[in-house]
């Protein structure tokens, strides 16, 4: 395991992270946290912290942070519709095996709406990529 720590610290939250800059080479050797900026991943948006100007290199490290993190966002939100998945064959297997009337009772029409909802925004974006890929095709 190695001991050296990174030089910035990303505070994550909604929609971005405080950044700060990590300084372990002080005199009293006690580790200390200097905020340096605000990100905003939506819009890409990088803030100074008060009066800071902001390096090359700081600019650098939470660029390369920015993009790491959009792409483990991305890929969390894959594995949380794979899980989706799983779980709507469980809740048919369920529902055909082990549910009670009152419990499908309970949630046949919630189910129903949100399947139907799905079902119409999954229809109406596969219809408009293969007209895409119609134009595209027709275009080449």
């Amino acid at each position: 395991m190695s001991t050296a720590l990174p030089d910035y610290y990303f505070r994550v939250r909604d929609n971005g992270a405080f950044v700060f800059r990590i300084d372990s080479e002080n005199r009293q050797r006690r580790l200390e946290m200097d905020q340096i900026a605000v990100v905003k991943l939506r819009n890409g948006e990088i803030r100074p912290h008060g009066d800071r100007s902001l390096s090359p290199e700081d600019l650098s490290a939470i660029r390369d942070w920015m993009a790491q993190r959009s792409r483990t966002l991305a890929a969390r939100d894959m594995d949380d519709i794979h899980r989706a998945i799983d779980h709507l064959n469980l809740t048919a297997h369920w529902a055909q095996s082990k549910a009670s009337d009152e419990q499908l009772d309970e949630i046949t029409d919630q189910m129903l709406l949100a399947m139907h909802d799905l079902r119409s925004v999954l229809v109406r974006k596969k219809a408009d990529r293969l007209l895409k890929a119609a134009k595209d095709s027709d275009a080449s």
